[in-house]
């Protein structure tokens, strides 16, 4: 289960633990797995594995309790370590890179500190995809331990929910 996927948090230090070995919905929407973006990078799983969100809503927000490790100029991907040291990417919609930040908002910078549901960015999906781009928001474990597949329940989910996620050899 997730205490597998998440086992390296034991034993540390945090101040809280509530959302210790636990993923919540980045958005609102429906969770796919990454076969179905229509992405090969993403769908091949060359960042890593992970699941995707259709999203519904625009407020973006964090998986995971972690420190932002990146937040890229276009204001389109988010890079989460968490305490246990899992990175975890946050890609918002595909293609997006080429809209140099139009439409998106960051409420998050590098180096700060978040709470799994805590807001990340703001998008507005009806731009996105007036500009020809798809909405997904996959979500990539970049360095899971090599030759373990992840599992989500898919479906319809509501941000900052929790997702039930495990891996698997």
């Amino acid at each position: 289960m997730l205490k597998n996927l998440f086992g390296m948090f034991k034993g540390e230090a945090n101040e809280s633990t509530q959302n210790e070995g636990k993923v919540f919905a980045t958005q609102t929407g429906k969770v796919v797995d990454l076969s179905e973006v229509p992405d090969p990078v993403f769908a091949g799983k060359m960042l890593g594995e992970g699941f995707a969100i259709l999203p519904t809503d625009g407020k973006v927000y964090s998986p995971v309790d972690g420190e932002i490790v990146s937040v890229a100029p276009t204001l389109h991907a988010y890079g989460i370590r968490t305490a246990s040291g899992l990175e975890f990417l946050v890609h918002i919609g595909l293609e997006t890179v080429k809209l140099n930040g139009e439409g998106f908002k960051a409420a998050v910078k590098q180096g700060k500190k978040v709470k799994a549901g805590e807001l990340l960015a703001e998008v507005d999906l009806a731009f996105i995809e007036s500009k020809g781009c798809k909405t997904f928001t996959p979500v990539i474990i970049t360095n899971l331990e090599e030759g373990k597949k992840v599992k989500v329940t898919l479906g319809d989910v509501v941000a900052k929910e929790s997702i039930a996620m495990e891996y698997d050899k």
